[in-house]
């Protein structure tokens, strides 16, 4: 696979796993170190080992993982699919064509931080997703799904049947976490720390909204975002606190 060698490198020159999520972190913030294991793993690119055992990766290995990441992200293709186009492009071939199966899903709103900002809290998104859209562009079987209802984690719209775009961060990123071995029943818990955090800013925003002027309901809903974001801020941070210490 073709790609353009990183400024100041040669065609020639090889980089550690750091170096790699450091070019392309700028395109896909939520890649990490794990996830490139993960793709090594599935086959999907094949990095050197030196003597040591330490992985290295050619300019062409950054290529394949960024049209891998580019697929999943912009096209929401499973990594059996992915690959398929890998086998072709390394035969010499195009790719076969992608097929558009959804419109394409708003992405949430990020800080400089890489977090959530307050204006992802006020976005809203008229997507709909049938149950079997739902399957195909999270790339989750009907038994995940079924056990991410039963654990209240994700639910359709009541009355249409319909999932939104919230129900397919979260069908995406239980996949995602499936891979690490986390099962539905594990996410619960992430469930009810997220209840919790709710219930303390609809505590601390309800006088606002209960004022009689005509902006009240506007300044309540700005404070709601304000301080959800400012939660999960808090939230990860202490998280990565908790991680560096153990």
């Amino acid at each position: 696979m073709s790609a353009s060698t990183p400024a100041g490198a040669s065609r020639g020159a090889r980089f550690n796993i750091g170096q790699v999520l450091d070019q392309l972190r700028g395109d896909f913030p939520g890649v990490t170190i794990p996830k490139i294991r993960f793709l090594e793993d599935q086959g999907l690119v094949k990095p050197e080992r030196t003597a040591a055992g330490y992985r290295k990766f050619s300019a062409d290995d950054v290529a394949r993982l960024r049209y891998i990441l580019l697929m999943q992200r912009d096209h929401y293709l499973p990594l059996k699919v992915i690959g398929d186009h890998l086998d072709a492009i390394d035969r010499g071939l195009e790719p076969p064509a992608i097929e558009s199966v959804v419109p394409t899903v708003p992405q949430v709103a990020l800080s400089s931080d890489g977090l959530p900002s307050p204006e992802s809290f006020r976005r809203s998104s008229d997507l709909r997703l049938s149950r079997r859209e739902l399957l195909k562009v999270a790339d989750i079987s009907e038994e995940l799904l079924s056990q991410l209802e039963q654990f209240g984690l994700l639910s359709a719209r009541t009355g249409t049947g319909h999932f939104d775009s919230d129900a397919l961060v979260v069908a995406q990123t239980a996949r995602e976490l499936a891979d690490f071995g986390f099962e539905p029943r594990h996410l619960r818990a992430f469930k009810t720390s997220a209840d919790r955090e709710v219930g303390l800013v609809q505590q601390v925003v309800a006088p606002l909204a209960r004022g009689r002027d005509a902006a009240a309901r506007g300044r309540a809903e700005d404070a709601t975002s304000e301080i959800a974001a400012l939660s999960v801020r808090l939230h990860a941070t202490l998280v990565k606190v908790g991680l560096d210490r153990g």
